[in-house]
């Protein structure tokens, strides 16, 4: 009897430890959210408890010193992002992103240049180090839009290399916690060959990636067909957040730390026939990125296609395709069910009164 005593509950011990690590394999590491300085929402507007990890973006590549700048338009924000949301919600990290793609050709040839040489990789490494701390960031954020050859791939992970060691040093030599390093990347063969990213490098000497899972049909280049902007899996065609993903996997960089971008904005077309308002449907012209919160006209009929876990709605000609609390929590739902790090928003102010956050 005795034995049988000790036996259950050696059976119900177990059980349980297998229930907790089904439960934390649900639940993502990360839920992101990058603020854009930009924009129109103030950092003390900003709601933390949606997020584990905010992104300041962005600093600047100072092309003749190769050093991390921040404007001074954007330096008295910066320098209380962190105070500013930690009052709010002290467990929150923060890191500053560098970079971004509003520089078009121009930002991503400074990238390309600084991360060509030894010295002028240094001057950037030890320039966003000094930043962050000055600035009480948790961590540092590279968002370079893209890396386009071969010699650019070497590059980037010869830089990611280096910045590791750095941080590793600057931590030892501080007597600080080592600040995070991500890196914001491309999400798809269909916005930039990633293939010239260098996987194992970007395994071995980041913390995480955010994949940039959307852009990847958009109505200023597909202005004659509606299209899922973001989709998480295409039947159809061939690029998709998941087909992104699977490369990125196949790069040898493991799913626990690959994080799955969600838009919060869309895509608008002007249907040839308001009758005919399905995806794929014909369109007069596209007529550009929408943010979520100026996208639910009144009157407007809104659909969810599951097979491509996309929102798309509709009113006269005007039709929206883009991600709304269905797709996002279905593409949430992914990230957790495949052990995927987490997920990241961009960017949070175009959110809806924490609409999206909050399906996340």
């Amino acid at each position: 009897m005795a034995y049988s005593k000790k036996h259950s509950f050696l059976l119900i011990s177990t059980l349980l430890m297998i229930l907790q690590l089904q439960f934390s394999s649900t639940n993502a590491a990360i839920k992101g959210g990058y603020w854009y300085s930009d924009s129109d929402l103030a950092v003390s507007d900003i709601d933390p408890s949606y997020f584990t990890h905010l992104f300041c973006a962005f600093a600047d590549l100072d092309s003749n010193t190769n050093q991390v700048t921040i404007s001074s338009t954007h330096a008295a924000s910066f320098s209380t992002f962190t105070e500013t949301i930690q009052s709010k919600s002290n467990s929150v990290k923060t890191l500053l992103s560098i970079g971004g793609g509003g520089g078009g050709p121009t930002l991503a040839q400074k990238f390309a240049n600084m991360a060509s040489q030894a010295s002028t990789r240094k001057s950037f490494i030890d320039s966003s180090i000094r930043l962050a701390r000055n600035n009480n960031f948790h961590g540092l954020d590279l968002d370079w839009q893209y890396p386009s050859s071969d010699a650019e791939m070497t590059n980037f992970g010869l830089l990611i290399k280096e910045w590791r060691a750095a941080v590793a040093a600057e931590s030892r030599s501080s007597d600080k916690p080592e600040l995070l390093l991500s890196a914001a990347v491309g999400g798809s063969d269909q916005i930039t060959p990633l293939k010239y990213y260098p996987g194992q490098d970007v395994a071995n000497n980041l913390d995480w990636v955010n994949v940039m899972t959307y852009d990847l049909y958009i109505s200023d280049i597909n202005p004659t067909q509606t299209q899922p902007p973001a989709p998480l899996k295409n039947p159809t065609g061939q690029f998709s957040a998941d087909e992104g993903i699977t490369k990125w996997v196949g790069l040898g960089v493991p799913k626990s730390k690959l994080a799955l971008g969600l838009p919060f904005y869309g895509y608008k077309w002007s249907l040839a026939d308001p009758n005919k308002h399905r995806i794929h449907d014909k369109a007069t012209q596209g007529l550009g990125a929408v943010k979520y919160k100026d996208i639910k006209n009144d009157g407007a009929q809104i659909v969810y296609n599951s097979t491509y876990a996309q929102n798309y709605c509709f009113k006269g000609t005007d039709w929206y395709g883009y991600d709304d609390t269905q797709s996002i929590s279905a593409k949430v739902a992914y990230a957790k069910q495949n052990g995927l790090f987490g997920y990241f928003a961009w960017h949070i102010e175009q959110d809806n009164n924490w609409a999206l956050s909050q399906a996340g």
